[in-house]
């Protein structure tokens, strides 16, 4: 496979800057066996049966982003991958000049960090103050929006580029499809009697990284923690027992209910993925798959395109670019049965 039948073509127009005023205001667009129909997202009340299970991911966004200087007095910014412990964090640094082992930052005119070493793309960075980092992030942080997103973080980000459901401190960016959710549509799911349940993957700024090779094989998958719970391997169970369908809310609970059975049976427990999901890959646990619009080039268009079809999710980017569907992070969703 290569990385341009990937590629389709957007308007700029079409890429969401702002949330819906409501939470759950979005369009929704269903790809079934049967063909496209245009919706609304409160459609999926009745889209979803009393036997089904729905699986969310309930990692929250970091305010992971920070400005500063390096002890030259040069700009520098840094953004937090992934916090290793209470005073080290794995960060991208953008400066002038790439900052020297052993020397230091300092950021939001407080606090001091120590240049530690460099994995791969990465540096290690340790913060020298006696606060912890998760603490000193959300003093002097700032929420990392996606790069297409060109206005800065305010107020209505910080609640709205969060998931009502957050709870597990440690993504670098939200898991976009449980962003339409509300309170109210939850316990109406529930209500009905379809069962409603956790997994975290903590996501990672690599999840915008483009595939810049032209074989997609050779492309290198980046590592993302995810952990599921015994009681969620227990509902998928029961579910599947009864008939039910297992709707994953967003790739990142796909990614990691589907890492998780690696063996071929879901099995609870913490790990790290890798995962990197292209047409022809066998689905074993996810039937339904509920998102959002993808980056063209990018490795989560590639696995819907493995969850819907190549052909058929083609198909549908074109339909959703002539009807003007909103794309993106604060964008429209789909709700797409697997292929196969």
């Amino acid at each position: 496979m290569l990385t341009k039948d990937f590629e389709f073509d957007l308007p700029e127009s079409l890429i969401a800057q702002y949330p819906p005023a409501q939470r759950g205001a979005s369009r929704l667009l269903q790809m079934t066996k049967d063909g496209l129909k245009d919706g609304q997202f409160a459609d999926l009340l009745s889209l979803v049966g009393a036997r089904d299970v729905l699986v969310l991911n309930d990692t929250r966004v970091l305010k992971a982003r920070m400005f500063g200087e390096k002890e030259s007095g040069g700009k520098v910014e840094v953004l937090v991958e992934r916090v290793l412990g209470e005073h080290e964090v794995l960060a991208q640094v953008r400066a002038s000049k790439t900052p020297k082992v052993g020397g230091k930052i300092c950021l939001a005119e407080k606090v001091t960090v120590s240049v530690l070493g460099r994995e791969g793309e990465f540096f290690h960075l340790r913060f020298d103050d006696n606060e912890t980092v998760s603490s000193l992030l959300e003093r002097f942080g700032h929420l990392p929006l996606p790069p297409y997103i060109t206005h800065v973080a305010g107020d209505e980000d910080e609640a709205r580029y969060q998931t009502v459901f957050a709870r597990e401190l440690g993504a670098v960016a939200a898991p976009t499809a449980g962003l339409h959710f509300d309170d109210a549509m939850l316990s109406a799911l529930r209500a009905k009697g379809a069962s409603v349940v956790y997994v975290t993957l903590h996501v990672g700024a690599g999840t915008f990284k483009p595939v810049r090779v032209e074989d997609v094989a050779e492309h290198v998958m980046h590592s993302e923690r995810y952990t599921i719970p015994q009681s969620t391997v227990d509902s998928i169970r029961l579910a599947k027992a009864k008939g039910g369908r297992v709707i994953a809310v967003g790739t990142t609970s796909l990614r990691a209910l589907e890492s998780a059975a690696a063996s071929g049976e879901l099995r609870a427990g913490a790990g790290e993925t890798q995962i990197f999901i292209t047409p022809g890959y066998r689905f074993k646990v996810v039937e339904v798959l509920l998102t959002n619009f993808h980056l063209s080039r990018s490795t989560l268009l590639m696995l819907v395109s493995a969850f819907g079809g190549v052909e058929k999710i083609r198909a549908a980017y074109r339909h959703a670019v002539e009807q003007k569907y909103r794309f993106f992070s604060y964008g429209d969703a789909m709700l797409i049965e697997r292929e196969q």
